[in-house]
């Protein structure tokens, strides 16, 4: 299709008024076609106003029809074929392979809440059947479910085009929570933001649901997206990106007269910690593994591993050394934009000026204009610990090893890192005490905890937790990817001595859903 550089409002293409966006291809520096004219607060009335009016409907969706409209999402995405890989590729530099894993990955998710839908766990069905009889007092009929909370704001992320983008989890787990979707585009991959948001318009129209359930906008700056969250219609925001960036749109939903949740992923560095005997047993093997790791997609995850933590001696030495070796050989990646790119070399030159810092070693230099030279750099506990600084994120391919002097050091540390998306172990049987007396404190840092892996790679599933204490994310509670982010979205209500023909369907005697429920206090 023939891109328009417009934004979509309903089922409408609507051209904006505000300042002009331009895609960037990182590997060339030269500006991508068409231009996208941003919007401003009229078209967040406009479409915030469309989303309110979807919401009664869309909410009260069978579980069935729902789970259609997302199947269809996924399908219509799907039909877009190469073009939406290829723009993928122009935008953000990221190699054609992971483009298409990408989306296979977002018309999965989609899949995977359109089972979750069907289910109807999420509904959280409980039912006390009243009891006249019951002394001292009676009970009168009581039924709980969950329903969406209302218009939900999502915005894209730069590192994601895709998966946490237009149609990426925070969407997908919205529309399954029956709350209409206003997205705010990221600026950096336009084109590719209009394609699927394209897909979910065809996908709304053929589902006959109203237009307002979806809209997608585009805006640079920060007026757009403060507007969407100050509107008074929505209820509710997704966002990935900055601690800047989500900390700021946080202050003014709890500025509004009604505060709403903002669910934000922000910032983490995701330590590594190298327990002696696995150190010991197999430290070249680990190196190796982290030196993929560390590289994988120009380090631009959210996952990727910025800290490592092991007791000083000949084994970590030999592990800095052997991953030293692997980063000097690592070829230079395009990051994602011009701006990424500037950040990462703040990010970098601040650990080499550092004068409690040790330059191991730096990949190789790249030709293009926006290329990632990989970073490794030593510091001491102690040095550590007393530096606040050098917990900053530096979002690319870097990563701080921390000597400390023994395992009770290591210790330490965990308890002064901040909150993460994840912490990994490697270990073997011998490290089993060490392992047990450090669990307790990552388990508060963090939500996920790997053993023997790598945290780069997020599985979509049932089980999967993808947030963290802050400033991971704004809500430790909470996951942004797998099906219980469904529960960000939702809230209960309870119904009491509501007669049988005012009582929403999945409460109703007989259970014409099929649903699980939790009928006085016994799971049926």
């Amino acid at each position: 299709m023939t891109l328009e550089g417009k934004l979509l409002i309903g089922q409408q293409a609507i051209s904006g008024n505000q300042a002009d966006i331009q895609a960037v291809n990182p590997a060339t520096g030269k500006t991508l076609d068409p231009v996208y004219h941003g919007g401003g607060k009229a078209e967040v009335e406009q479409a915030c106003e469309l989303a309110e009016a979807a919401y009664a409907t869309y909410r009260e969706t069978s579980l069935e029809d729902r789970a259609v409209f997302l199947e269809t999402i996924a399908s219509e995405i799907e039909a877009i074929g190469e073009e939406l890989t290829e723009r993928g590729v122009a935008e953000t530099g990221l190699p054609e392979a992971r483009l298409q894993g990408e989306r296979g990955r977002t018309c999965g998710q989609l899949r995977l809440f359109a089972s979750v839908v069907r289910a109807g766990e999420w509904l959280d069905v409980r039912i006390d059947p009243a009891l006249p009889d019951r002394e001292p007092m009676p009970r009168v009929d009581l039924r709980q479910r969950h329903i969406g909370l209302g218009p939900v704001a999502v915005f894209g992320a730069s590192n994601f085009p895709l998966a946490f983008s237009v149609a990426g989890g925070d969407t997908a787990s919205a529309l399954a929570a029956g709350c209409p979707v206003v997205v705010k585009g990221h600026s950096a991959h336009p084109g590719t933001s209009e394609l699927v948001g394209r897909a979910i318009q065809r996908a709304v129209a053929k589902c006959n649901l109203p237009e307002g359930v979806f809209s997608l906008l585009f805006g640079s700056g920060k007026e757009i997206g403060q507007a969407l969250v100050a509107d008074p219609r929505i209820q509710a925001v997704g966002f990935t990106g900055s601690r800047s960036g989500g900390t700021a749109l946080m202050a003014t939903a709890q500025a509004r007269p009604q505060p709403i949740p903002v669910y934000a992923e922000m910032s983490s560095i995701n330590p590594v910690f190298l327990l002696p005997e696995a150190l010991k047993a197999r430290g070249k093997a680990i190196a190796e593994g982290f030196v993929g790791s560390l590289n994988m997609g120009a380090g631009q995850f959210c996952t990727n591993p910025g800290l490592v933590i092991g007791v000083k001696g000949a084994d970590l030495d030999a592990f800095i050394d052997t991953a030293g070796e692997g980063v000097k050989g690592s070829a230079a990646q395009t990051m994602l934009t011009p701006g990424v790119h500037g950040a990462y070399n703040d990010g970098i030159g601040a650990l080499a000026n550092h004068p409690n810092v040790r330059n191991v070693a730096r990949g190789q230099a790249g030709e293009g204009p926006n290329a990632c030279q990989s970073g490794l750099f030593v510091a001491s506990a102690t040095d550590f610990l007393g530096d606040e600084a050098l917990q900053a994120e530096v979002f690319g391919a870097s990563s701080l090893v921390i000597e400390c002097a023994n395992v009770d050091e290591m210790q330490r540390v965990a308890s002064q890192v901040e909150g993460q998306l994840t912490i990994t172990l490697h270990m073997d049987d011998g490290d089993l005490a060490t392992a047990k007396q450090l669990l307790p404190t990552l388990e508060r840092k963090a939500g996920r905890i790997l053993a023997n892996g790598w945290p780069t790679g997020v599985e979509v599933c049932h089980a999967m937790v993808h947030g963290g204490p802050y400033p991971a994310t704004s809500d430790s509670r909470t996951t942004s990817v797998g099906s219980a982010a469904i529960f960000r979205f939702l809230r209960p209500v309870c119904y009491q001595a509501l007669p049988e023909g005012l009582l929403p369907e999945a409460l109703r005697d007989g259970n014409p859903y099929g649903v699980s429920r939790l009928v006085d206090g016994k799971r049926e």
